[in-house]
């Protein structure tokens, strides 16, 4: 029988389990602010539609510029409140981060509606809303925590509401 090396000692879960829990944290802060900024996106663009008559390009403009301040709002007093930012710029800089989610939003729709000849509503729908907003929400969270919300000279924990 052949002596067994030893190998490196078995590590615990409880180090790696410490270090998930900000980033899940600040996960599901993110995700409870989009969540609100969603509602807000579709309850304005429903109304202004609707009731007040506005086109749906004009509609939908003016509910994506509200469900962008509602989303910036939450984060910066909610999900990532310690990174501390101030002016227009972060504000700039998180419309543009949500403006490249939409368009990779569109990107979906447009390969497998056009490009792939998957046309029903269906396909439509699990393209744009599906695929496409699982797509654009990982570049808006990546987006957001890199660009609008860092934390310049602590590079850790971005504080979370949630936890």
């Amino acid at each position: 029988m052949r002596p067994v090396a030893p190998g490196p000692p078995p590590q615990s879960a409880a180090p790696r389990a410490r270090r998930s829990a900000p980033y899940r944290s600040e996960l599901l802060g993110f995700a409870a602010v989009g969540l609100l900024a969603y509602a807000a996106d579709l309850g304005l663009f429903t109304v202004l539609r609707g009731p007040v008559g506005l086109g749906p390009l004009t509609a939908k403009a003016l509910s994506f510029a509200a469900g962008c301040t509602v989303a910036y709002v939450g984060n910066a007093r909610g999900t990532y409140r310690h990174a501390r930012v101030a002016g227009l710029r972060p504000y700039a800089v998180f419309v543009a981060v949500n403006l490249a989610g939409a368009l990779v939003q569109l990107g979906c729709l447009a390969v497998s509606h056009y490009g792939l000849g998957l046309t029903s509503q269906r396909a439509d729908t699990v393209s744009g809303a599906g695929i496409g907003m699982a797509l654009a929400t990982c570049l808006r969270f990546w987006g957001t925590r890199t660009w609008v919300f860092h934390n310049k000279g602590n590079e850790g924990r971005v504080g979370s509401w949630t936890g």
